[in-house]
């Protein structure tokens, strides 16, 4: 696995430090430590700091101590959840950050959120750089998309953590305060609607009268296909695993980055009717019994004398 981890030539090797060691941001400290940089790590708790010191990170106690042992121009990357989290860590660094230095929030910030905290932060001449992170579990192997706004300057200081991290080609400077987590956000918006239609299109072949191999079907999508995507090879996965999907509900969450793009889309007056039936599907997907279900069910028994289902309670 090194090998490919190692794949990217290195330029300049950094030391930052990193707050939030999480899934992504425990696996985006071994990359970056697989590829050479220096990292000063730091989380609320401790077992996630002595896994990163197990792999060559060095710990640190708090935020002031991560800011003391990084060098005169320093880089601090935020990997943690959205919304107070990100500001509470802001707080605490400003006072130990000085002019030039960085702060790369890496979470799936509101984009107008992130434009607000990049004129924050510059009022005490400290960038903020907002970078939309992609790649999930799978990042730690294959590299992680990074879309980022912010400072050109800082942006193009902070390079060479933004290539170890991507896949060739899978990092970009997106442009100013709030772009990169605009252009994450969109990227979430789409991935909404990809995986409702996968998920629609399955159901139908389950359901369909033939001894489908839905696995193998997708298998035979991913060569060629024009629906073919990496969605699609994580269905498969799932599929080879679980063919009936016994061992899951049909409960799924929403991080938020949905109800964004929507909102956003209202804004510009862009219509989305696709991302937008996907997030409340997903809302539907919650409820043990929906009342609109059963409304729509008794309205047809009333107009048209169709046959309802007795609830089992």
């Amino acid at each position: 696995m090194s090998g490919s981890l190692l794949r990217n030539q290195i330029y300049t090797h950094m030391k930052i430090g990193f707050i939030g060691l999480g899934k992504m941001g425990g696996n985006m400290v071994h990359r970056l430590l697989l590829n050479e940089h220096e990292v000063i790590a730091y989380n609320l708790t401790q077992p996630e700091i002595d896994t990163a010191v197990e792999r060559g990170a060095t710990g640190a106690s708090g935020v002031e101590d991560l800011v003391s042992k990084l060098p005169e121009r320093k880089i601090i990357w935020l990997m943690v959840p959205a919304g107070a989290p990100v500001d509470q860590n802001i707080d605490a660094l400003l006072p130990h950050l000085s002019p030039g230095d960085i702060i790369i929030d890496g979470g799936n910030s509101f984009w107008r959120t992130s434009v607000e905290r990049g004129q924050r932060t510059a009022e005490k001449g400290v960038h903020y750089i907002d970078c939309g992170v992609s790649g999930g579990v799978w990042g730690l192997k294959n590299g992680y998309s990074l879309m980022y706004g912010g400072d050109k300057e800082a942006a193009d200081y902070a390079e060479p953590i933004f290539k170890t991290l991507a896949p060739e080609n899978g990092y970009l400077y997106c442009g100013g305060s709030g772009s990169g987590h605009m252009v994450k956000m969109v990227h979430n918006g789409i991935e909404y609607g990809m995986m409702q239609a996968y998920a629609e299109g399955f159901e139908i072949l389950e359901k369909s009268p033939y001894d489908l191999d839905l696995s193998a079907i997708g298998h035979m999508w991913m060569h060629g296909s024009v629906v073919r995507s990496w969605l699609l090879e994580l269905a498969v996965l799932a599929l080879k695993d679980d063919p009936k999907l016994d061992e899951i509900k049909g409960y799924v969450n929403d991080s938020g980055e949905g109800r964004w793009t929507i909102q956003t889309a209202i804004d510009f007056d862009v219509p989305v009717h696709v991302i937008a039936a996907s997030l409340f599907t997903r809302f539907e997907s919650r409820q043990d019994e929906s009342f609109a279900m059963k409304m729509l069910a008794a309205l047809r028994n009333q107009f048209g004398g169709h046959a309802t289902v007795k609830s089992e309670d």
